[in-house]
């Protein structure tokens, strides 16, 4: 079987290049193509559920949309590790023959076949959480398990996964290696001014940690615009998200013990909206002054986002 040479051209992405190395006779879709699938899908989601009765499970929907593809993309993960642990074996015990050949170049295409695929998984799911963002304001995480970033945001990890890791002192996908910021901060500090001055304060810990993770729960509000931060600067995101089904009212709190167990370099925190009006409708917030004063007890450096003096 023949098959025809694809001639590359300056526009080709990484992705159109390992999709045409595997010379398979069917085309695969461009990167473009798969991302303008994400936009279209999202696109297409948010125009029919907006203003009718549906509009307020549009969160729940919408984020379902896309943790399809995450999901997707993970099942197609595990078939690349059995390929390529196939792959391994056949490797290891090749004897040179016709037939060992043959098997190990099925092994081989399988693999990159199906490394192919899930990046295009994880393009589209991108794509869609990219207009999902712009549309509503609000940001997509993975519920469980390891996010693998594309070009489009930052590589997010489960915290429970991180400490484990540090702990044993392993190498692999969930260990952080830099410097962990901690954040915590209001549901409703989420006004133009408290969005200000949560960049400002990310953007100087970036300056002074230039390796550093972002350690959140993913709450909505605050912590939702520190992830958008995070993903905008690239910077590796770690979850310690809080089990409401384990721990019920004391999960936000169980959660901070997650954040801690990361040994934080800086704590940033932020009890209250600095919206005056906001400000006066609400309590500060619980959570976030627990994490200051468990980190204060334990000799940690915390840092409470304050407002900009006049």
């Amino acid at each position: 079987m023949t098959f025809s040479l694809h001639a590359f051209s300056s526009s080709d992405t990484a992705f159109d290049v390992q999709a045409a190395a595997l010379e398979d006779p069917r085309p695969h879709p461009t990167e473009a193509a798969l991302v303008q699938l994400g936009h279209a899908l999202m696109t297409e989601l948010l125009d029919v559920l907006g203003d009718t009765a549906l509009e307020d499970v549009q969160t729940i929907l919408c984020e379902s949309l896309i943790g399809a593809f995450h999901s997707a993309a993970g099942r197609i993960e595990r078939d690349a590790d059995r390929a390529r642990d196939r792959m391994r074996v056949l490797e290891r015990d090749f004897d040179g023959s016709e037939m060992a050949d043959t098997e190990l170049q099925d092994a081989t295409r399988a693999t990159r076949a199906a490394d192919v695929s899930q990046t295009a998984a994880e393009l589209v799911r991108d794509a869609a959480a990219e207009v999902y963002t712009v549309q509503t304001g609000q940001v997509w995480t993975a519920w469980r398990g390891s996010r693998r970033g594309t070009r489009l945001t930052a590589a997010e990890l489960d915290a429970k996964q991180v400490a484990r890791a540090a702990e044993r002192r392993k190498a692999g996908e969930a260990e952080v290696t830099g410097p962990v910021v901690a954040f915590r901060a209001a549901p409703f500090a989420d006004g133009a001014e408290d969005a200000r001055r949560i960049f400002d304060a990310l953007n100087w810990a970036k300056t002074q940690w230039p390796d550093m993770a972002l350690a959140t729960t993913g709450a909505r509000g605050a912590e939702r615009l520190a992830i958008r931060w995070a993903q905008q600067k690239h910077v590796t995101l770690v979850l310690a998200r809080a089990d409401f089904d384990r721990h019920g009212k004391a999960a936000p709190f169980r959660a901070n013990d997650d954040l801690l167990a990361l040994e934080p370099t800086c704590c940033l925190t932020l009890a209250q909206s600095l919206d005056g009006e906001r400000r006066g409708r609400s309590q500060p917030f619980g959570p976030a002054l627990n994490l200051a004063q468990l980190a204060q007890a334990r000799g940690g450096r915390h840092l409470a986002i304050q407002a900009r003096a006049a």
